[in-house]
């Protein structure tokens, strides 16, 4: 395990909590350059630390697989050094801070046939993984990911640190080239952007709407979508799942506000709650519940032992974090053209 920070934590307690299971993994060691964290998890897992990943390539510890979740500016120096050890890697998102140091990573992989998943953990909420088979053909994506200010994180912006999880999903739902970028952002309470709203369009004509804010009074993770005849609304956080369908008697209004998204949500929700009217049917499909964590874990697991690939692709994590920096370019042009340079610091 590299890194044991607010996630990496979250990474040792998984792979402990499978190895008490039974499931034929075993916790070996950990690399943590801080001396506090790294005295708290060597005293609450017994396993040695180390300050750099060269002290643990050098302890011939004879490991098989890791997990990254260093800073992102040190993905790719720490996954590097572990893909030429040959380790399977399982590396937190986005898969790296640029697309040279993201391709030369998969190269890597690639060279010395070893598992390289990036940590796109939404890919594993059990309401993802329950409507993805029932996809038919999505044309308008709107998504919401709010959270409150922390000092986690701070070293990439809110399009790396949060949007990139809507990226990785709308891509792989919509099934398409991109075409256009329009994007707008600002920083408030960090040098990086905080807020960002982005409308992207694909070569399919479909169409997604993201707004990602690090500096909300409240935490949302909602993702809507409408296909012919059908509106899906996932909620991240409840890990819930709601789908409306139409058929021939819906009046042509309604109809053509949900296929279009301009339908008002507070107006669903009452129609939710309401029970099914003329042409419309509610259904809530089965969403088997898991922590997304471990099942993202132990897919990697799996992918480490069959040797199949995984279920999130290093070519994928590397197409999100194109996008993303695609997002990133956008937003610094409409700074330019806007002249909101005052809202930027020197070298941000």
């Amino acid at each position: 395990m590299a890194g044991a920070g607010a996630f990496g934590r979250n990474h040792l307690r998984v792979y402990r909590e499978l190895e008490i299971a039974g499931l034929g993994v075993a916790l070996a060691a950990a690399v943590e350059p801080d001396a506090g964290r790294a005295a708290a998890v060597r005293e609450k897992y017994a396993i040695p630390v180390f300050s750099t990943v060269d002290e643990l390539l050098a302890s011939d510890l004879r490991l098989d697989a890791a997990s990254v979740a260093v800073p992102t500016v040190h993905h790719h120096e720490v996954a590097a050094a572990l893909l030429e050890a040959g380790l399977d890697l399982l590396v937190e998102k986005p898969l790296a801070a640029s697309l040279p140091e993201a391709d030369e990573l998969l190269e890597l992989a690639a060279k010395g046939k070893r598992i390289l998943q990036p940590g796109h953990l939404e890919r594993f909420n059990p309401a993802v993984l329950a409507v993805e088979p029932q996809l038919r053909r999505p044309m308008f994506f709107e998504a919401h990911r709010l959270s409150v200010f922390t000092p986690r994180a701070l070293d990439v912006d809110v399009v790396l640190d949060l949007m990139i999880h809507d990226l990785d999903i709308v891509l792989t739902f919509a099934r398409s080239p991109v075409r256009e970028v329009r994007a707008v952002g600002l920083p408030i309470l960090s040098p990086r952007v905080d807020i960002a709203n982005v409308r992207v369009e694909f070569e399919s004509g479909c169409v997604a709407n993201f707004t990602a804010s690090r500096v909300s009074t409240e935490r949302v993770r909602k993702l809507r979508f409408f296909e012919p005849r059908q509106y899906v609304s996932i909620d991240y956080a409840r890990r819930d799942l709601l789908v409306i369908r139409l058929d021939g008697s819906v009046p042509a209004e309604i109809a053509a506000a949900i296929a279009a998204g301009t339908m008002d949500p507070a107006m669903l929700a009452q129609l939710a709650a309401s029970g099914p009217g003329p042409g419309l049917s509610f259904a809530k499909p089965t969403v088997t519940a898991g922590e997304p964590l471990r099942l993202e874990i132990e897919s990697f697991l799996g992918a480490v032992r069959t040797r199949r690939e995984p279920r999130v692709t290093a070519r994928q994590g590397r197409d999100a974090l194109a996008l993303a920096l695609e997002i990133q370019a956008a937003m610094a042009a409409h700074a330019h053209r806007a002249g909101l340079q005052d809202f930027f610091e020197p070298g941000a």
